[in-house]
């Protein structure tokens, strides 16, 4: 069911995935999903997990920025995969179980880094914000003029200022670095 979910925004936009869209592409009855899914918002967050999902979350035996780069690069090939869905990235939580996974794998990079457990949840918002923007406009078309060894570089730079970020963020007050 997610899987014709997200071929039908694939094929005509994120605005084509409704639960009779998504029914009539498995052939059954729109009230056949809800045994699956309650709602087109569950529907939504099912999507948002099988983003989440497409690729392999890192092991934990990686180093921190290693592990949060896997992802960065994870992210950003999602949204080449799927320009039309990958804004739901940015418009809706992560919320069901499995998409929780991946960012609590975040959330353990974020800890091994040293950021302080009360602000681990700010940090993954404005490191996940930072990615999922640079993704977005890197498929909608902002940086469309831009070759693609450019866009590599930026991001790669991006990473780079964030991963300088959450070592400021994690260095004890009043340490000099």
């Amino acid at each position: 069911m997610l899987r014709s979910g997200l071929e039908l925004a694939d094929e005509f936009g994120l605005a084509s995935v409704t639960m009779q869209a998504v029914a009539a592409r498995l052939g059954v009855t729109p009230m056949a999903l809800y045994r699956h899914v309650g709602s087109k918002a569950e529907l939504l967050d099912g999507l948002v997990e099988r983003l989440l999902t497409e690729f392999p979350v890192p092991t934990p035996g990686l180093p921190w920025d290693e592990r949060l780069t896997a992802v960065a690069q994870g992210i950003r090939r999602v949204a080449r995969r799927h320009p039309a869905v990958f804004p739901l990235l940015l418009e809706r939580p992560a919320v069901t179980p499995v998409a929780l996974q991946v960012r609590g794998g975040v959330y353990d990079a974020l800890a091994d880094a040293g950021v302080d457990p009360d602000q681990i949840a700010r940090t993954e918002r404005l490191v996940s914000t930072a990615i999922l923007g640079f993704a977005a406009s890197e498929v909608a078309g902002r940086f469309s003029r831009h070759s693609r060894k450019l866009l590599n570089g930026d991001f790669t730079r991006l990473l780079e200022l964030l991963r300088s970020c959450i070592v400021d963020i994690a260095a004890p007050r009043g340490a000099i670095s």
